[in-house]
């Protein structure tokens, strides 16, 4: 390798990347989703402020109403973060990929490195077009971008589901299956952490989950946790995704491919 090897593996990481339609079609599907999912959200709350119903909540805020859509995105970006890795193993391509790169540090950093040059941006989009979304679709009772912590929580969720991409490669690279991983990231995220955040007994627990520290830099008002709050809640998801970096990183060291 020259002395740009570490451009010329980030470049052969999104060149692979854009060769798995299936996987691109997966996220293109995700950011319409999630977006169909705020607007058809937002506009049945409208309709039940609007009509003095009480199925909306006490702690109703509209700009945690703009994020019900991106919520459901994280689903594609978790895939998205295994199968980088993960379709490797299955296919055996990762021996031509370690036979191409020996490094494996520097192979790992080109997957780390071209996972958030897709998932970020394809965030950062989602997160504005479902903000924006959600409040025409609130209408009167909307927000602009410029009220209270608006900003902060459209700009923080692309970096809360960069950080979760990032954190599924992690345990990927550590489990290697496709199933397994998706399997325990899905049990997590969907299962335990809403469960646990129910059960008072959990509830201090479930805080401090990657999921659930890290979604509190897109919460805004009486939903938000007041002991963790935004910036250690993102904290928290960035030593969990360090954590499982690292993780994936020393086993893939350790064991061969």
């Amino acid at each position: 390798m020259t002395g740009n090897a570490p451009t010329a593996v980030v470049r052969a990481e999104l060149t692979k990347i854009r060769t798995l339609w299936s996987t691109l079609g997966a996220l293109a599907l995700a950011l319409v989703v999630s977006v169909g999912i705020a607007l058809i959200n937002n506009i049945s709350v409208r309709h039940a402020i609007d009509t003095g119903s009480d199925m909306v909540v006490d702690d109703f805020d509209p700009v945690n109403s703009g994020f019900v859509g991106v919520q459901f995105a994280q689903l594609a970006l978790l895939a998205f973060g295994v199968l980088l890795i993960s379709g490797e193993y299955g296919s055996g391509m990762i021996r031509v990929s370690l036979a191409a790169v020996p490094s494996r540090g520097l192979f790992y950093a080109g997957k780390i490195a071209s996972a958030a040059a897709v998932a970020f941006p394809l965030s950062l989009v989602m997160s504005f077009a479902c903000f924006l979304t959600s409040q025409q679709a609130l209408g009167p009772h909307g927000v602009s971008l410029g009220e209270g912590e608006a900003l902060r929580a459209v700009l923080g969720a692309p970096l809360y589901l960069t950080l979760m991409c990032l954190f599924s490669l992690g345990v990927a690279t550590m489990l290697r299956g496709t199933a397994l991983s998706l399997s325990l990231l899905f049990s997590v995220v969907f299962v335990f952490s809403p469960v646990a955040n129910a059960v008072p007994g959990l509830r201090e627990v479930a805080r401090y989950l990657p999921d659930r520290a890290g979604s509190q830099i897109m919460t805004v008002g009486e939903q938000a946790d007041s002991v963790l709050g935004p910036w250690a809640g993102l904290l928290v998801l960035a030593l969990w995704t360090a954590a499982a970096l690292v993780g994936g990183l020393l086993m893939l060291r350790r064991r061969d491919a």
